[in-house]
């Protein structure tokens, strides 16, 4: 017998409140303050904590925010797997022109999920996860500012994911639920008619991911504002912080108005109100673009901006000087802000709009170019006459300029009005969007990953497998994005499970572009655990080298504090031993 989804769905969240409720209660406890203790094997544990508590309950009561650092890491990778897993059973099916693989309605719910999993479950939370464990040493903070605020938008994410993917997880066990097959952007009037559960379970954890990211926004922001040390002025304030109190600041602005749009579109559903219906009755389909994009767009930013500040923070490392231009690229990250608020409707020009507004959006979203621009040249000038270290995390940061310019000038000509009207809905956009989102800021997620992992494991990864890594993702990110560019000049669509044979040769190249960085992926990933558990042990108190050329930063003066000397690793980038082998000697060998 089936079983009725409303009663399913009242109990679910019910019993999410009861664990919510439970889980808070835990945290009134004072807490006192903590020190770092490293561990023989590397790493390191907080100990001098009244009360302190190990195993699985000090992880879910944690409010220290490197623990919830480490926990947006690891949630964040999770959702990386589920989110690749979708995409790569879309290529898969995208090998030939009929859907042998799976059914066109799976296809669209694929990349549904794939979607909204990739932006809010795996991009953001990868962010924040670096915020969260580097912020405080870097403004020379003990903490975020509101701790328990902090472990509270965790926490909210991971039912977020499971009512994301509830239609995929619910609809095995004969729950009359589907999953949502709406397109990640929720257009209406699609995502009121569709009579299924699994698009409201889509809609709640959507907005459940933005009650987290707004938090976390105002944890950040109020943390650089007032957790700075009496040496940390404004001048003083490192480019990556400057870009996560801007992000935070478009978060507190843009997330309300995508969380009252699907507030609104839940009680259209399910209520009968009719906020989205036609005119006369109602406000319109139109009224849902205007309100998801006016969120849309500065979302872009707010992903793309913290991984500038990483580019900007990291490449002058490894390039022997400091960042050429600090404050323009301080002024370049304002201005991005304030006018990504203004270029949502370049997404509506081909609804109708009245001319005269489209080319005020045309104008603006032009000109949102320049900002970026100057970051480019500055990242350029700052390479020119260094001394370049081409580690791990540099080929990953240079690996970013390269495709951020290809999707920002594949990005320019789409504010043109008259390509736009071309290139609407085409592959063209597909790929453009990808080099962004995954070219540009997957690129730079990897460059700080692999640029302080000493710091958070007190341990080195395998240089070798960190460059096939690196290569994979390049090669197979220009050949998959690249042919997407392709297939939208020759006007394949998108959001389409079968297409015309004329484009299989161009989808196929696609596929194994996007196969060859499933495999990169798979080699970061296992360099990671692996190097984690049994790589050779940092001994240097700088083991990036980088106090040579007065770069030296703040959280490596945290490191320098609390690490204990053991055997030392390559300091290059690195250690050339197998990810699963322990060290061969004791011996450093210097910075590269």
């Amino acid at each position: 017998m089936a079983i009725s989804p409303e009663i399913v769905l009242t109990l679910f969240m019910g019993l999410l409140l009861v664990v919510l409720a439970g889980w808070l209660v835990r945290f009134e406890r004072r807490w006192t303050s903590t020190t770092e203790a490293p561990t023989e094997r590397g790493g390191y544990v907080t100990v001098g904590r009244e009360g302190k508590l190990e195993g699985l309950t000090r992880w879910l009561t944690t409010v220290d925010h490197r623990d919830i650092g480490i926990m947006y890491g690891v949630f964040a990778i999770v959702m990386l797997a589920f989110g690749g897993l979708a995409a790569a059973l879309m290529r898969i099916e995208l090998l030939t022109p009929q859907a042998d693989v799976v059914s066109r309605h799976v296809y669209n719910a694929l990349f549904t999920v794939h979607g909204v999993t990739m932006l809010f479950l795996f991009a953001t939370p990868m962010i924040g996860a670096f915020v969260n464990y580097v912020l405080p040493p870097l403004v020379g903070a003990d903490d975020m500012a509101f701790p328990r605020v902090n472990a509270v938008a965790f926490w909210l994410l991971p039912p977020a994911a499971l009512l994301v993917w509830g239609g995929f997880l619910l609809s095995p066990f004969g729950v009359n639920v589907s999953p949502a097959a709406t397109g990640w952007t929720l257009y209406t009037p699609l995502s009121v008619d569709l009579q299924n559960v699994g698009v409201d379970l889509l809609l709640l954890g959507f907005h459940l991911s933005g009650i987290s990211t707004t938090l976390s926004g105002v944890n950040f922001m109020t943390t650089i504002v007032t957790e700075r040390a009496p040496e940390v002025g404004w001048a003083d304030l490192d480019i990556f912080s400057w870009t996560v109190l801007t992000q935070s600041g478009l978060i507190l602005l843009a997330f309300p108005v995508v969380g009252a749009a699907i507030v609104m579109l839940l009680l259209d559903r399910n209520f009968g109100t009719t906020f989205f219906a036609p005119h006369p009755t109602g406000g319109g389909p139109l009224l849902f673009q205007h309100l998801f994009w006016f969120f849309g767009h500065p979302e872009v930013y707010i992903l793309v901006l913290p991984p500038m500040g990483l580019v900007s923070y990291i490449l002058p490392k490894f390039a022997g000087r400091k960042l050429f231009g600090f404050k323009f690229v301080v002024y370049s990250t304002l201005a991005i802000g304030v006018l990504s608020f203004g270029v949502w409707a370049h997404h509506m020009f081909t609804t109708g709009l009245d001319p005269r507004l489209a080319t005020s959006f045309m104008a603006v979203s032009l000109a949102i170019a320049l900002p970026s621009a100057v970051k480019t040249f500055n990242w350029i000038a700052t390479l020119w006459y260094g001394r370049i270290r081409t580690t791990v995390p540099m080929l990953f940061c240079l690996g970013f300029v390269q495709n951020f310019i290809i999707g920002g000038v594949t990005g320019v000509f789409l504010a043109a009005i008259p390509f736009d009207y071309l290139m609407q809905d085409t592959y063209y956009v597909v790929g453009h969007f990808h080099f962004i989102i995954w070219g540009a800021i997957g690129f730079a997620l990897f460059a700080a990953s692999y640029y302080w992992f000493p710091l958070v494991t007190g341990r080195m990864y395998n240089k070798r497998l960190g460059v096939w890594h690196f290569w994979l993702s390049i090669v197979g990110g220009n050949v998959a994005f690249g042919a997407m560019v392709v297939l939208g000049y020759d006007g394949m669509p998108r959001r389409y499970a079968t297409y015309l044979p004329r484009y299989a040769p161009l989808q196929q190249v696609a596929s194994i572009g996007a196969f060859i960085m499933v495999i990169g992926g798979v080699i970061w990933l296992w360099n990671m655990v692996q190097s984690a558990r049994v790589g050779p042990v940092v001994d240097r108190d700088d083991p990036w080298g980088l106090e040579e050329t007065d770069q030296l930063s703040r959280e490596w003066h945290w490191f320098e504090q609390v690490r204990r000397r053991v055997p030392a690793a390559v300091a290059d980038g690195g250690s050339d031993v197998g990810a699963g082998e322990p060290p061969a000697g004791d011996g450093a060998d210097g910075a590269e």
